[in-house]
């Protein structure tokens, strides 16, 4: 009689474990799926961040700020994606949003001050970085902090940052070419020059070092190409741009001379080193 009555007994608490278990089951498929839906909306959202044309990727940003008008991984993409689309005061508004929204990081506070100048708005980029503590060492930090510094004429710091900036980065082609028009701006030709080179060194194809160290070379009254890597056409530019630099310096002869030779280099129709040649054939 008594192992009769422990089947109802076992059975009822079977079933109560049984209804117990079901809730819970539905409560742990729902948290998981929950999760999922976080990581693909992550992914989808770097995926148009990073792969898609920036004016839709701001659209989208735009529609997801609606119904979560609190979430900073949204107010990030959006702030992004505008800067990317070259949307600089809206961006600069972005991040302004961003860096008032809780979670927000060091990172966002040198994204703000990154806007900041883009839109010439130095004292208040300057104002941003302040709020970044010396602990949180990056190359964009560290980048912007030289170039705000360039802004003040303060040298002595924008070298040192300049510095700090190229030994965090695998790449420091761009930062030598930043640093380089830094010392070229200060009348330092020959340090400029150095940099350049070094830039050039680093990425053979930046057209901009390339123009930068002709620049260099024109200011010293050097009107000579130096030995680089470059078509046809990066060797007619640089010759005009050589050429515009000598006649700025009153080497009018030598500067008619390149002039000449860019239009002759070029591999079509150099309309305006054509111009200027054909107004100092007129006098």
């Amino acid at each position: 009689m008594r192992q009769a009555m422990s089947i109802p007994v076992a059975l009822a608490a079977a079933i109560a474990l049984s209804a117990c278990s079901q809730p819970a089951d539905e409560s742990v498929e729902r948290a998981l799926q929950e999760t999922v839906n976080v990581v693909d909306e992550s992914d989808l959202n770097d995926v148009i961040l990073n792969s898609t044309d920036p004016n839709e990727a701001v659209r989208h940003f735009q529609r997801s700020l609606v119904d979560a008008p609190d979430r900073i991984d949204l107010q990030r993409g959006l702030a992004h994606s505008l800067i990317r689309a070259k949307r600089f005061a809206e961006g600069k508004l972005a991040w302004q949003r961003a860096v008032t929204m809780p979670g927000v990081t060091h990172s966002d506070r040198v994204n703000l001050a990154d806007a900041l100048i883009r839109t010439n708005d130095w004292n208040a980029a300057k104002a941003a970085l302040d709020k970044v503590p010396p602990t949180y060492e990056t190359f964009q930090r560290y980048r912007l902090e030289a170039v705000v510094a360039d802004s003040k004429k303060d040298w002595e710091r924008a070298d040192s940052f300049y510095e700090t900036a190229v030994g965090l980065t695998t790449t420091p082609g761009s930062i030598f070419n930043n640093w380089g028009y830094s010392k070229l701006t200060r009348g330092d030709f020959t340090e400029a020059e150095r940099l350049f080179g070094e830039a050039l060194r680093q990425q053979p194809d930046l057209f901009t070092a390339k123009n930068n160290l002709v620049l260099a070379r024109g200011a010293q009254r050097n009107y000579t190409l130096p030995v680089l890597r470059m078509d046809q056409t990066e060797r007619a530019q640089l010759l005009y741009t050589l050429a515009l630099s000598a006649v700025k310096q009153g080497d009018t002869n030598i500067g008619e001379g390149l002039l000449r030779e860019a239009v002759n280099t070029h591999p079509q129709h150099f309309e305006a080193a054509a111009q200027a040649l054909q107004a100092l054939e007129q006098g």
